[in-house]
Parts: C-alpha cells; sequence; structure tokens
C-alpha cells in the first residue's frame, strides 16, 4: 500500500465541512426520534456514556415547529431511545407564554404523534413537523422583526 492510499481518505476527512447536523440527525433517528428537533445551526453536539446530549448552537435563536420555540446556545437532554428527556434550553410558546419544554416523547412511531411535555400540559404534534431542521433566526432579529409587525398593526387601527 502507498503513503497515499493510507492518508488520502483521512486528508479528505479533515478537509471536509463539519457535519454535526447531519449526524446529529442520524443519532436522533437511530433513538426513534425524528431527525428535525434540532435547527439547522448546529455547531457541535457530544453525547457521553450516561446518554446525556449536550447540543451547541451558534448561538439562541427562535424557531417554529407549530408555535414558536426558542433555542438557547446549548440545549442538554438526557438521550434514550423514543425520548429526550429533563431538557434544558428548549421554550415554547404557547397563549403568550414563554414555557420551558421538560421532555420530548414518540411513544409509538406509527401513530405519527410527538409528545412535548411543557410542564402544565402535554402538547402531541404530528411527527411530520420535524422531517426536516427548522429554519433557526438569531433571536435580536426575530423579535425586532415581531415589533414591526405590531407595530404595522396598530397603525391599521
Amino acid at each position: 500500500m502507498s503513503f497515499l492510499t493510507l492518508f488520502l481518505p483521512l486528508l479528505l476527512l479533515l478537509l471536509l465541512p463539519p457535519t454535526a447536523i447531519s449526524s446529529l440527525h442520524d443519532l436522533l433517528q437511530s433513538q426513534g426520534l425524528p431527525p428535525g428537533l434540532f435547527p439547522e445551526n448546529v455547531k457541535t453536539y457530544s453525547l457521553d456514556q450516561t446518554g446525556l446530549l449536550e447540543v451547541h448552537l451558534e448561538q439562541p435563536c427562535l424557531a417554529k415547529f407549530d408555535t414558536r420555540v426558542f433555542f438557547e446556545s446549548v440545549v442538554r437532554a438526557n438521550l434514550s431511545f423514543g425520548g429526550l428527556k429533563g431538557l434544558e434550553g428548549l421554550s415554547q410558546e404557547e397563549l403568550f407564554l414563554w414555557l420551558p419544554v421538560k421532555d420530548i416523547i414518540v411513544n409509538d412511531p406509527s401513530s405519527g404523534l410527538i409528545l412535548f411535555d411543557i410542564g402544565v400540559a402535554h402538547k402531541q404534534l404530528s411527527l411530520s413537523l420535524f422531517e426536516k431542521p427548522p429554519v433557526c433566526k438569531p433571536q435580536d432579529l426575530a423579535l425586532q422583526r415581531d415589533e414591526k409587525n405590531k407595530m404595522g398593526f396598530q397603525a391599521q387601527r
């Protein structure tokens, strides 16, 4: 074997851009979860032997599933088959309130439903909402847009 044959694959791996998001999606799918639970701006993630998943985003951001969700720059959860439990760093807007998402669970994939536990309530959503990673906008830009929309609404009165 030549030197080039041995080291060319390694060299290519070093030169290619990181694929944290696609490998995170693969990890989620291997655990019975949909691939689009985390936004596309995932920088890195880690999973330790106890099942603690830690996802680092480029910055905190707002996205939308059925309602708006807020991702902090670091999201942690205990990953097990069919669930992200004890979530930290993810909130969902419900009736003008931001509530922390505690657990995300897929009990039966054939049902087509995913359960979001927001503490005071459980919310069932279609798994189809999570096929692709959501677009996540920086928090300050999203809030500025919302303020402009509110001002436009007031001007129409």
